[in-house]
């Protein structure tokens, strides 16, 4: 674990990217104050709301793009943005909703790691205790060519040059905590979950495409398992949602399929209910992240203790509004975002009364300034002078 500073670099060739380093969230309430004016204050006695490890990439994201240039071409467009990637997409998802987000993670000692970790510290207000700088490694890059409402990614990723495991000597006292089954849940969850933290958990795309159940028996450690319908049918070998749900609901107490434009499907197996949700009525612009941004509303929703239906809801909203923009991870919205939703006209009235539940948490002070007032990370470095 490190936690010194940037050592300031001359101006000149090298110089490390800057993020703007500005809040973009204009009220950023620590969810647990929020959640204890409505009877929950187990939320704030814990040191983090959520702890997550993982690898960040440096996204540099090409937009407004026809489509995908064939071989010997070259496509020009006027649209390019960079952003935290990978796991940074739901930590800063997490962190905007004012979720106390402490995230594990290497990062290389080049100019694209010192800006990802000033973005996420001092722009995102991501816990970076738990964090490193690996010297001599380099940070791993995604570019993202975004067209229509889809994406085509290339990534150039270096091997870590230690264990992954090697990032969480102790985890910290967390409410909630995120794993990739991709790989066993590591000991470190486990810990945390024995204390009575909630583990919630996602998986990626095989690229093998064998789609080993073997994965699935990782769950037995899992609280909450949030796949997207692909996957999920994938992994129970099924050939609807529904009926992945249903697998997988035999397996963990909490299950969500994510349907994209269709929505999402959910049980809890605990309780018994069973919910579904339309995607919010939004022209998709970027889908890059929306899952993530996805979770990290539902993880909230949870911590609210709310309904099923009504995490279901609120993650399709926040998932929403973050594919409305060409930014990866600074697509998620603040609470100023989710206050305005609505008052362009954008959705009829009944729509908006589905999130009416969602009005008594939005920071007061969001709630009186308007659309007007919305701000948002700006999705591109800065220019640095020679």
């Amino acid at each position: 674990m490190t936690t010194e500073k940037e050592t300031a670099a001359p101006p000149g060739i090298g110089r490390a990217p800057e993020p703007s380093l500005e809040d973009p969230c204009s009220e950023r309430v620590p969810a647990g104050d929020l959640l204890h004016l409505h009877g929950r204050p187990e939320t704030a006695a814990r040191e983090l709301d959520v702890f997550l490890t993982g690898q960040v990439f440096m996204d540099m994201i090409f937009t407004g793009l026809p489509g995908l240039p064939p071989p010997g071409t070259e496509l020009v467009t006027d649209g390019l943005g960079s952003a935290p990637g990978g796991v940074a997409n739901i930590a800063v998802a997490m962190s905007r909703l004012g979720l106390r987000t402490g995230l594990a993670a290497a990062f290389g000692d080049d100019m694209f790691g010192a800006y990802l970790w000033r973005a996420l510290s001092e722009q995102e207000n991501v816990d970076l205790r738990w964090a490193r700088r690996v010297p001599g490694w380099s940070t791993p890059v995604t570019v993202s060519l975004a067209y229509a409402s889809d994406r085509s990614m290339v990534t150039f990723a270096r091997p870590l040059p230690l264990p992954a495991d090697d990032l969480v000597a102790g985890p910290p006292r967390a409410a909630t905590c995120f794993v990739d089954i991709d790989r066993p849940v590591p000991g470190w969850a486990r810990a945390l979950r024995a204390t009575g933290a909630l583990v919630f958990g996602d998986l990626g795309w095989d690229p093998t495409e064998t789609w080993s159940t073997d994965v699935l028996d990782r769950l037995e450690h899992v609280d909450v398992f949030l796949p997207n319908a692909v996957e999920a049918m994938a992994y129970t070998r099924t050939r609807t949602a529904e009926d992945a749900l249903a697998a997988l609901s035999e397996r963990v107490p909490v299950v969500v399929v994510k349907q994209g434009a269709q929505g999402a499907i959910a049980v809890d197996s605990a309780t018994g209910e069973r919910a579904s949700a339309a995607a919010l009525p939004v022209t998709a612009l970027d889908p890059t992240g929306a899952g993530d941004v996805f979770a990290a509303g539902f993880v909230y929703g949870t911590l609210a203790g709310w309904s099923l239906d009504h995490r279901l809801r609120f993650a399709n909203l926040c998932a929403g509004l973050s594919v409305r923009h060409h930014s990866g991870s600074l697509g998620a919205p603040c609470w100023g975002e989710i206050a305005a939703f609505g008052e362009d006209g954008e959705v009829p009235p009944e729509v908006l009364e589905r999130y009416a539940f969602v009005v008594p948490y939005i920071p007061e002070a969001e709630l009186e300034r308007g659309a007007d007032s919305v701000t948002r990370a700006e999705p591109t470095l800065r220019h640095g002078a020679f």
